[in-house]
């Protein structure tokens, strides 16, 4: 949903941080959108004795960005103050016990419905001048567990022992329960979306579409109902991956676990490898915002000097592909889009998994750059924004 710029916003917010174990970085980029609607969320160490628990999580805002802001800031607290996740109190040893699993599932759901349900009296929706809404995804790491929520488009991914081995189910309108409970709430199913507009069929927020009388709050058009998943933590535990579809759209998770699998062999910044993400998605072609948070864990892919000498050679062979495009081309021939297009040809050894040549598109971009005949430069600088 909404506008596009004529060139792409490309400025990043970075974050990070460590603690219990984990490491953490997180990329955002508003990209082709007129509005950065996306927001995020990372907190190491938990109040209420969750001090060795982590919460993360990526909400993709639509219709604005007062929804997804508002979940950024308070989700977290409606899901770990509420009793149904505090768990039980030891009066004889006057300490909080550990919550159960059934407690954090029961609290995580309470946590979403009771947001919900808080956000309705803002104010601008309230007054039904801001029709904002947004999905979420979160992963709550304790000790010994993985909890993820999600509720939307957004998605999770696990990668464990070099494999992606987990992923969040995404709520799209067209899956036959999601369309079964919007055709009970007197709706329907058009061009894939609820009553022919909206793309997801959970959310937080988009309260228009959360009035069907004699309904309850999950069983409306949209729901806000988060779907949650809980794995036991193991030792093979490489990183999970946070990321709103801005992302997904043009990578699979298996691309995406492989791509960020071979980056952290060349880094051990997790914010350089999100923007390595987020550049990468830009010129597969997205046009939406995109954020992604990615997770660490102790089993995560260290600094290869052998993989980082691997990059290298291969940085050295695309540049040696270009000088002899150039050599072999008419000046009327030297661009960007050009260039991009015979190298699409060329058989080139080792591009990265899962980003391919888009990956390495600023090198191949500095490189057209360093070569073009002064004549063309300009030009050149109009097509690099509107080529993928």
């Amino acid at each position: 949903m909404g506008a596009f710029l004529d060139k792409p916003k490309t400025e990043k917010h970075n974050e990070g941080g460590m603690g219990n174990g984990l490491g953490y970085g997180l990329s955002s980029m508003q990209g082709w959108r007129v509005e950065m609607e996306d927001a995020h969320s990372a907190v190491i160490g938990l109040p209420y004795g969750l001090k060795e628990w982590s919460f993360f999580a990526v909400f993709d805002g639509h219709a604005g960005a007062k929804v997804s802001a508002t979940c950024a800031e308070q989700l977290l607290e409606h899901i770990i103050a509420n009793e149904d996740f505090r768990g039980k109190l030891d009066v004889k040893a006057a300490t909080e016990i550990q919550p159960s699993l059934e407690d954090v599932q029961k609290g995580i759901k309470t946590g979403f419905l009771r947001l919900d349900d808080k956000m309705r009296d803002m104010p601008e929706v309230a007054s039904g001048e801001d029709k904002s809404g947004s999905t979420a995804v979160c992963a709550i790491v304790s000790p010994v567990h993985l909890f993820f929520a999600n509720c939307g488009d957004s998605r999770s991914v696990l990668s464990r022992a070099g494999c992606c081995t987990f992923s969040t189910t995404d709520h799209k309108p067209i899956n036959p329960t999601e369309k079964e409970r919007i055709q009970n709430a007197g709706g329907s199913v058009m061009i894939q979306r609820v009553n022919g507009s909206l793309a997801v069929s959970r959310a937080l927020g988009d309260y228009e579409y959360k009035n069907v009388q004699g309904k309850g709050p999950c069983e409306q058009l949209v729901s806000p109902e988060p779907e949650i998943f809980v794995m036991d933590r193991s030792q093979d535990d490489e990183f999970l991956i946070l990321a709103c579809d801005g992302i997904w759209d043009v990578m699979t998770n298996e691309e995406l676990c492989d791509f960020v699998r071979s980056r952290l062999k060349l880094t051990s910044s997790l914010e350089q490898v999100c923007n390595m993400v987020v550049d990468t998605c830009l010129y597969k072609g997205s046009r939406d915002n995109m954020s992604i948070v990615i997770v660490s864990f102790p089993g995560c892919p260290e600094v290869s000097e052998e993989a980082v000498k691997k990059e290298a050679e291969l940085d050295e062979r695309i540049e040696a592909k270009i000088k002899e495009i150039f050599e072999n081309a008419d000046q009327v021939d030297f661009d960007l889009p050009y260039i991009v297009h015979m190298l699409t040809e060329e058989d080139i050894e080792g591009l990265p998994p899962g980003g391919g040549l888009s990956a390495k598109r600023s090198i191949i971009e500095s490189l057209v750059d360093k070569l073009l005949p002064a004549n063309k430069k300009q030009d050149n600088a109009m097509e690099m924004n509107c080529t993928s």
